[in-house]
């Protein structure tokens, strides 16, 4: 059984979404964000030691912008997850995130109010290991400020492999 069909690509490939913010980033979302990463690095924790590095205040881990969903406006999944998700392929597949390739231009504030936008750039049906065919879904993120400088660029992978191998 073939996953990908031209039907599928036209449909899929080229298409975008954009999400913003409702509020901005906090301290308190950059402080839960960095104890979660169980890192104490000061800059994400003190602002007098981020304003003598050079800093109007405590900057955000740098992985922050592309890992929260603080844009998101959704209830979450039945797996609890709230952030962007293409739905190519609905039921029997699971979800595998494969890599992420991220650049960073500016570390993120906490008086930043982030939106992104996702292309999916690609998509390939390649042999799986376990028999059958599998989705590799390629999409990127571009972050943005309120001003609409460019934070952060994500280029992720992510694999959509049936439950059961496809025959």
């Amino acid at each position: 059984m073939t996953l990908l069909t031209d039907e599928l690509i036209k449909a899929w490939v080229g298409k975008k979404v954009h999400y913003e913010a409702r509020e901005e980033l906090s301290r308190a979302s950059i402080r839960y964000f960095a104890l979660a990463l169980r890192d104490e690095n000061p800059l994400y924790l003190s602002d007098e030691f981020a304003n003598a590095m050079g800093y109007p205040s405590v900057i955000a881990p740098p992985t922050m912008v592309v890992e929260t969903c603080q844009y998101a406006h959704a209830i979450p999944d039945e797996t609890g997850y709230i952030g962007h998700e293409w739905r190519i392929l609905k039921e029997g597949f699971r979800t595998i995130r494969a890599g992420n390739d991220y650049e960073f231009f500016r570390p993120v504030l906490p008086t930043d109010r982030v939106s992104v936008t996702w292309t999916l750039e690609s998509l390939e049906e390649r042999p799986s290991a376990r028999g059958g065919t599998q989705l590799f879904v390629g999409s990127v993120g571009r972050f943005y400020d309120d001003s609409g400088h460019l934070l952060a660029v994500n280029r992720e992978t992510i694999v959509l492999q049936p439950v059961r191998p496809t025959q």
